[in-house]
């Protein structure tokens, strides 16, 4: 019994003189020393565009002025171009945003951008490069126009999907801007 009080006894004057140096220890300030806080460098201030704040998925499309072709192709021309139509054997340059479609052909996930990449699409039309949907939908674009392709599966991937981004029989929708023809 005895080491323990002896024990709780050092304990006890050791913290007795460590509450009594903080106390009274008084850091000494020199008043006529200039102070001087720390700055720091702003960073510039972005703001964000319009088109920017809008949402990317689940946005509604209006089918009232679309067209949809004997082979079920839906084309929905969102902005008139004033350039000439692709021919079969014409090499065309795109910028695209591809959504899976939802339920009410309302755009889904976002599964690949040529817009993101900050590098535009080029493809010979007619000759079987692309998807079905895109040879088709994207002869009746003229140079400079905007247009919605909503494409049916047998015009897209059909039954075999692609990759791990687009299911087996997805309907997909495609936001397009025909920039040029070569």
């Amino acid at each position: 019994m005895k080491p323990i009080v002896v024990s709780l006894s050092v304990i006890l004057v050791c913290a007795v003189l460590l509450i009594f140096s903080t106390i009274f220890s008084n850091p000494k300030v020199n008043a006529s020393a200039p102070q001087t806080m720390p700055t720091t460098k702003e960073a510039p201030i972005t703001v964000a565009s319009a088109s920017q704040l809008m949402p990317q998925g689940n946005m509604d499309i209006d089918l009232s002025q679309a067209q949809t072709t004997a082979t079920g192709l839906m084309y929905l021309e969102t902005q008139a171009g004033e350039g000439e139509f692709p021919t079969r054997g014409q090499k065309v340059t795109v910028h695209y945003t591809g959504y899976l479609a939802e339920e009410g052909f309302k755009r889904g996930k976002k599964f690949d951008s040529s817009k993101d990449r900050g590098q535009p699409f080029s493809f010979t039309i007619g000759v079987g490069q692309v998807i079905k949907g895109w040879d088709e939908g994207v002869a009746k674009m003229n140079v400079g126009s905007n247009a919605t392709l909503i494409i049916p599966p047998d015009l897209g991937y059909g039954a075999r999907g692609a990759g791990g981004a687009i299911p087996p029989n997805a309907t997909l929708i495609f936001d397009v801007e025909l920039l040029g023809i070569k």
